[in-house]
């Protein structure tokens, strides 16, 4: 179901800009969460840069999960790409997480013109391959949801730095 929201054009700006780390950029002025929600009246799918985050927000924080999680309004819709550090059992890893936030709290009208506006965003950021829908505080307090998504709980040792 389509709703007629129109993805900005600032929202595949801040999507390349996640996606690819340019040689010579300073990491601190990279994403590591970009948060997107609807215009004021409803026609437009926006980057939050108020509640977006650059590395440079969490350099020395031990708890980043935490910190990112903590950006996500108790009571309101938001979309957001997380670049997701983790280790598995071999390698460090990055990947781009699509989050879709849809909180119990949220209005019911907002949690659905965000779910019939998700495939419209969805096609403009390509190449996204782990999906994860929050619609509890709950489920984001406890990295276990994402780690699921990310790969099996045991192959999954840190994530953010910390032990899993």
């Amino acid at each position: 179901m389509a709703s007629g929201v129109i993805v900005d054009d600032g929202v595949v700006t801040a999507y390349n800009e996640i996606k690819v780390h340019h040689a010579g950029e300073v990491v601190g002025d990279r994403y590591k969460l970009v948060m997107f929600r609807l215009s004021d009246d409803d026609k437009l799918i926006i980057v939050d840069e108020e509640n977006s985050v650059r590395m440079k927000d969490i350099e020395g924080e031990e708890e980043v999960f935490k910190r990112l999680i903590e950006k996500f309004p108790l009571k309101d819709c938001r979309y957001a790409l997380y670049d997701c550090c983790y280790r598995n059992k071999d390698t460090e890893k990055a990947d781009l997480v699509f989050i879709m936030w849809a909180p119990d709290e949220a209005p019911l009208k907002k949690k659905m013109l965000y779910a019939s506006s998700k495939g419209a965003l969805r096609k403009k950021l390509q190449g996204l391959k782990i999906e994860w829908q929050v619609n509890d505080l709950c489920d984001a307090k406890d990295s276990c949801a994402l780690i699921e998504k990310l790969g099996s709980r045991g192959s999954i040792k840190e994530l953010e730095g910390k032990t899993v």
